[in-house]
């Protein structure tokens, strides 16, 4: 009775195997996709490639559906932001340098390079107003943000104006500059107030209420000014140029907050974003967006000063958008391809129906109808329902599938195994098979019963393997203990002889490099010695 229950206890133990499995690999630490990349990410690309030269200015219009320009060559194109597609055209009679709508969204607003700045209605395209000041190329214009009825510009000439866009003059001429006025935006929360930046390294806010016509603040870039934008609270700018994006707090007198040298060439415009909901606590979380000629964009949370998010694009970039309701980014580049992205959301779908019944209330969703008995759905309900986080989860044990050389060992036939694992292509499987015949004390007597072909495959394997550095302390010890065990056969065998040949050449390659490396470190260690006391 007794030797019965030890056979059916030995069956039990017999029947619930396990395959055999390699030793986990040592992965490098990648960081985990964090929410923020995951919502940058949700930006579906889309190319915009029929532009004829560079994007050098891309502005959205601050009204719903909030259409795009984007200033190409002669023209100033307008896309429609939910599409994607082009809207119209707007020719010019030199290069566009530059675009801004006005707060309305009705006007839009070009420079090009002859010097001329021109006002156009953007339903019917028509051109309202010539402003002709400047004595050589504009390079940015803007509407203020809470004012219709003035612009502001900036050009080569180192001249900021402030303009009467009704009467199509200048009302102030702002000197101060030493270089090409490249940037300026103007303020968010007061329509008087507007921010410049120059090629001679220098940003300044000016204020059209002060007498002496001087700025109010002067703060140094260290490099040439290649964009300037006010951040959302109005008391602080954000400013571009090199390879550096730097934060300044005017209401601290211009002093520098953070200095964000995360690109590898040229910084060339910068915008603000928007990240989270629509409503809540997330909808304050605003970014700098910077993109530069490395063809990197950056994504720059200035609450926390740090990088939150990277994107490499094929081409150096030159502007960057971000439309107000936060579902589309565009940016421009030097060969002419718009780099559009939409963001998905429940409110796209059936947008245009919710609009016509805007004024009868919002539209309800169809009802199901009940589930029955005498519907085929009944007896299929809840099957695709997920679990909820307090859920307890039964999960169906699945059915162990098992190689070759995992049944050969549930039968105790180890040299099968062996010479089973050998024949295949995988060398984690091998080492894993040569790892358990060790826990049982097998391995050794394999290799004893092995006869010549079978020792040949194992020898070749020794010989590709042994110098691996993640095997080699178990396969350099095994081929000592084959050399010495089966050293007749070897000597009897032309072709076992080859496999030894092969295997003491791949020895003293390995040796060889190991003298060179040691080499190279004898060589680095001082100078690392020398790099940590400085």
């Amino acid at each position: 009775m007794a030797d019965l229950l030890v056979e059916q206890t030995q069956e039990i133990i017999i029947s619930k195997t396990f395959p055999t499995k390699p030793k986990l690999k040592s992965k490098p630490k990648t960081p985990l996709k964090t929410p923020e990349s995951k919502y940058w990410s949700s930006f579906k690309s889309h190319q915009i490639s029929n532009l004829i030269s560079s994007i050098p200015s891309i502005d959205f219009s601050p009204i719903s559906p909030h259409h795009f320009a984007a200033a190409n060559s002669a023209s100033l194109n307008l896309f429609s932001s939910h599409t994607l597609s082009p809207v119209s055209t707007i020719s010019s009679s030199d290069v566009v340098t530059s675009c801004s709508f006005r707060c309305d969204g009705s006007l839009i607003a070009a420079s090009d390079l002859s010097g001329l700045i021109r006002v156009f209605d953007v339903k019917t395209r028509t051109p309202l107003r010539r402003l002709r000041s400047h004595a050589r190329p504009v390079r940015f214009v803007k509407y203020p943000l809470l004012d219709k009825l003035h612009l502001v510009s900036g050009g080569d000439d180192s001249v900021v104006k402030y303009w009467d866009v009704a009467g199509e003059s200048v009302v102030l001429d702002l000197y101060g500059h030493r270089d090409y006025v490249r940037c300026g935006d103007s303020s968010p929360t007061d329509g008087e107030m507007f921010v410049t930046g120059s090629y001679d390294h220098t940003v300044k806010l000016w204020d059209v209420r002060v007498d002496n016509k001087e700025s109010v603040i002067e703060v140094n870039h260290g490099n040439p000014v290649e964009d300037v934008i006010f951040l959302p609270s109005g008391g602080m700018v954000a400013t571009a140029g090199g390879n550096s994006v730097k934060i300044w707090d005017l209401i601290g007198g211009g002093k520098m907050l953070y200095s964000m040298e995360s690109h590898n060439k040229t910084v060339t415009s910068i915008c603000v974003g928007k990240v989270g909901k629509e409503s809540g606590e997330e909808a304050l979380q605003y970014r700098i967006l910077s993109v530069a000629l490395d063809g990197y964009m950056k994504v720059f949370d200035y609450a926390k000063m740090k990088v939150t998010h990277s994107m490499r694009f094929p081409a150096p970039l030159m502007s960057i958008g971000f439309s107000l309701d936060c579902m589309t980014r565009v940016i421009g580049s030097s060969n002419g391809i718009i780099f559009s992205g939409r963001r998905k959301a429940k409110e796209d779908v059936g947008e245009s129906k919710v609009g016509n019944f805007w004024a009868l209330g919002s539209v309800e969703e169809p009802q199901r109808r009940a589930l029955r008995p005498t519907y085929f759905r009944y007896f299929h309900r809840s099957q695709g329902e997920k679990p909820n986080e307090g859920d307890h989860l039964i999960m169906r044990q699945r059915k162990v599938k098992l190689a070759e050389h995992d049944k050969l060992l549930k039968k105790f036939r180890h040299k099968e195994a062996l010479v089973s694992v050998l024949g295949g292509k995988n060398t984690e499987n091998v080492v894993a098979v040569m790892d358990e015949l060790v826990a049982r004390r097998k391995l050794l007597k394999c290799v004893v019963n092995l006869d010549d072909e079978e020792l040949s495959l194992l020898l070749g394997f020794l010989h590709k393997h042994s110098t691996m550095p993640r095997h080699s302390g178990l396969l350099t010890g095994l081929t000592r203990k084959v050399l010495e065990m089966r050293a007749e056969d070897i000597r009897a065998s032309d072709a076992l002889k080859g496999h030894i040949r092969n295997l003491k050449r791949s020895v003293d390659e390995e040796i060889r490099i190991q003298h060179s490396l040691q080499e190279i470190q004898g060589v680095i260690s001082p100078l690392l010695r020398i790099a940590g006391r400085r």
